[in-house]
């Protein structure tokens, strides 16, 4: 099989949502995420990007089976609580691509398609004139019972690719974790690259 990382955006994305809902689904079921998840749920959300102008979505596929995604958006088309912390005098939210999830199945991990992500939607962000690009990630307490033994959090990763977490910028967002039967809040920080272009 090959293994190769394509962009694809608009209408193009559609044969890949119900590939791309089941991915979100297994992977974010790990920690720190812990994502219940349901199928119906992901498919009304990734056709956000289907509608989104400018949107990016970066697939991983291994032959015809997609194996990993990495999403990105102009902050200005993000929800609210993804915008809120950026309405601020330091930040613009017209220069700002927010960087959504990556996923990636575990057998694919430490192949380089994470750094092969951050440079697809940093070069997106580039060819939109934007230069600012920044994330959220969940914040879950150090004794988290469903926190596994070792657990190495991606936080050098990201600030080796020149991202700073920004306890300042904040948000919450609700999911209903594993075993659970409704949504509860979770807090995000974000963390934020400067000077792409």
């Amino acid at each position: 099989m090959t293994l190769r990382v394509e962009a694809v955006s608009g209408p193009d994305l559609a044969p890949f949502i119900a590939d791309l809902a089941r991915l979100r689904i297994t992977v974010f079921r790990e920690f720190p995420y812990l994502y219940e998840g349901s199928a119906a749920y992901e498919e009304t959300y990734l056709r956000t990007y289907l509608d989104a102008p400018d949107a990016l979505v970066l697939l991983a596929r291994d032959g015809g089976q997609v194996v990993g995604a990495s999403s990105a958006l102009p902050l200005t088309q993000e929800m609210a609580e993804i915008r809120a912390p950026f309405v601020d005098p330091e930040f613009d939210e017209r220069d700002v691509l927010y960087l959504g999830e990556s996923v990636l199945l575990p057998e694919y991990r430490g192949r380089g398609l994470g750094h092969a992500f951050f440079d697809g939607r940093e070069a997106h962000a580039r060819t939109l004139g934007l230069s600012v690009t920044a994330f959220c990630a969940v914040q879950r307490p150090e004794d988290h019972p469903l926190r596994p033994q070792p657990y190495r959090p991606l936080n050098a990763f990201w600030a080796a690719r020149g991202y700073v977490e920004r306890p300042d910028l904040h948000t919450t967002l609700s999911w209903p974790d594993v075993g659970e039967g409704q949504d509860t809040p979770k807090p995000m920080r974000f963390w934020v690259r400067r000077e792409l272009t």
